[in-house]
């Protein structure tokens, strides 16, 4: 199983880098597999953590994905050397245990070290998951055919029309215009 989460890095001067990305667990680790080039992996790879951070603010997803807005607040983290969302209902600190090396898809094993809830979890409605959906969708813009990212897109639109408050119609239409910038860029 994959979870959507936001992983949060830091360079070795202290640089915070933020970027959604799927982390799945096995046993006692987090495993993550970022795309090569990915400032994620060399952050991970220099410091040896990572921050994996729950939220429900879906324009941290939407925001990273389109370049729309990178910069979220964030807090040192408490034992890895790294920082957290400062606005993460939960976060997990975590130290590179192992790596699978990859050109294209390194493999991190990853052990947790700290875990603190900051805020409780009331659940997703649907147009927070309508976001997540089109931000990967957006993330894969240079691989799939036009006519799947529209018909997703506007499945997902239902979503956003019906449940969707602020937050998500904001994050909705950044995605929206990285989908337009997309195809005014690469005419078909």
């Amino acid at each position: 199983m994959i979870f959507e989460t936001i992983v949060t890095t830091a360079a070795r001067d202290g640089r915070p880098h933020i970027a959604p990305m799927g982390v799945r667990f096995e046993d006692d680790l987090a495993i993550l597999a970022p795309f090569r080039p990915s400032t994620t992996l060399d952050n991970i790879l220099a410091t040896r953590a990572a921050v994996i951070n729950l939220t429900t603010d879906v324009r941290v997803f939407a925001g990273c994905v389109t370049g729309t807005q990178r910069d979220w607040p964030t807090l040192p983290a408490s034992r890895v050397e790294s920082v957290r969302l400062l606005g993460s209902l939960a976060h997990m600190e975590l130290r590179l245990d192992e790596v699978s090396d990859d050109d294209q898809r390194p493999v991190l094993r990853m052990k947790c070290v700290h875990r603190e809830t900051h805020a409780p979890f009331a659940g997703f409605n649907r147009a927070q998951n309508a976001v997540v959906e089109g931000a990967i969708l957006v993330s894969r813009l240079f691989m799939l055919p036009a006519d799947k990212v529209d018909s997703e897109m506007a499945y997902l639109q239902i979503a956003i029309d019906k449940t969707a408050g602020e937050a998500e119609r904001i994050a909705w239409n950044w995605l929206k215009e990285a989908v337009a910038r997309h195809r005014s860029s690469n005419p078909q």
